[in-house]
């Protein structure tokens, strides 16, 4: 488990190969409860090269100095992530 904001990562290693690369990090809220977006790509065993990129927005709550997850939104394309953009953009200019 991790102790800190930076230690928390969404990278996982099985065998000796990187299957979830994380590509960035941003920390959206930080306290008891902090909420991180992360940019992944996830490898692709069949074609031996990572994927196409991915989003992901995790919330980990902080117990007995420990941070640990409590939800997961799995943002799976771009053109996902432009639909949740633009669907924000909307809602904030009203």
């Amino acid at each position: 488990m991790s102790e800190t904001i930076d230690e928390l990562t969404v990278e996982y290693t099985d065998d000796g190969v990187v299957t979830t690369k994380e590509l960035d990090k941003v920390v959206l809220t930080k306290g008891a409860w902090s909420t991180i977006l992360f940019r992944y790509q996830d490898w692709d065993r069949k074609k031996e090269e990572y994927g196409p990129e991915k989003y992901t927005i995790r919330r980990y709550q902080k117990r007995n100095g420990e941070y640990r997850q409590k939800s997961k939104f799995n943002i799976s394309s771009k053109d996902q992530a432009k639909q949740l953009i633009d669907a924000l953009q909307s809602w904030i200019k009203e």
